[in-house]
């Protein structure tokens, strides 16, 4: 079973406390969830491998340390996840970024691929998948699915707000796949929304609602 990482840094709590605040706006929510982006991928690549490379300072010739080959991608879920693209590419810059788009079906409730461009050598890739909101699991779980069937096999999931029904649905369906959240809250509502939660994450970084 792969690992589900819940972030105790205070950094990340005091930032999740602002952008659960009803009285953030979209400049300052949107800016806040990169800054969380940011920190959450410090711990998700923790574990990458390094080789030792030798290097010249003004002073003299060293042994430094260099990330060991790996080539990584990062693919939002649409549209949400793209608020946390720009995050992410503050710590790992040469990665490349896909994208994947899911609608739900709105008979069967099923997540229901629209789009999806990767990077060619997406299956050689370290893949780091960002949503904010891990809910239902449904989307989460069938973008993961996607990339399994497109050949990639190291797989890793970010997210900002998870309810353990999500949690549980991920582990379910993927345990091959480490998480890290954010903050793992309470429960979902009725209407599928995670309790405390933040509401709807792509309306308040896109200022759509």
């Amino acid at each position: 079973m792969a690992k589900v990482v819940v972030m105790d840094h205070p950094l990340i709590q005091h930032k999740i406390g602002v952008i659960r605040n009803i009285e953030t706006g979209t400049k300052d929510f949107r800016q806040t969830i990169s800054e969380i982006a940011m920190l959450i991928t410090y711990e998700a690549t923790r574990n990458l491998p390094l080789s030792d490379v030798e290097i010249e300072t003004p002073i003299c010739k060293t042994v430094a340390k260099a990330l060991k080959g790996k080539k990584m991608a990062i693919v939002p879920i649409l549209r949400a996840g793209l608020g946390m693209v720009d995050g992410v590419l503050a710590m790992i810059p040469a990665a490349k970024v896909g994208h994947i788009g899911l609608y739900r079906d709105p008979e069967t409730h099923d997540p229901v691929e629209y789009y999806c461009k990767l990077p060619a050598d997406c299956e050689e890739r370290e893949v780091f998948v960002v949503d904010p909101m891990l809910a239902t699991g449904g989307s989460s779980a069938a973008a993961i699915q996607m990339l399994k069937d497109r050949g990639c096999k190291k797989i890793h999931f970010m997210c900002i707000i998870a309810a353990p029904e999500g949690v549980k649905r991920m582990q379910d369906e993927h345990p091959d796949v480490d998480i890290y959240i954010g903050a793992l809250d309470e429960k979902l509502n009725e209407h599928a929304y995670i309790v405390p939660g933040l509401g709807d994450a792509g309306d308040r970084i896109f200022g759509t609602k």
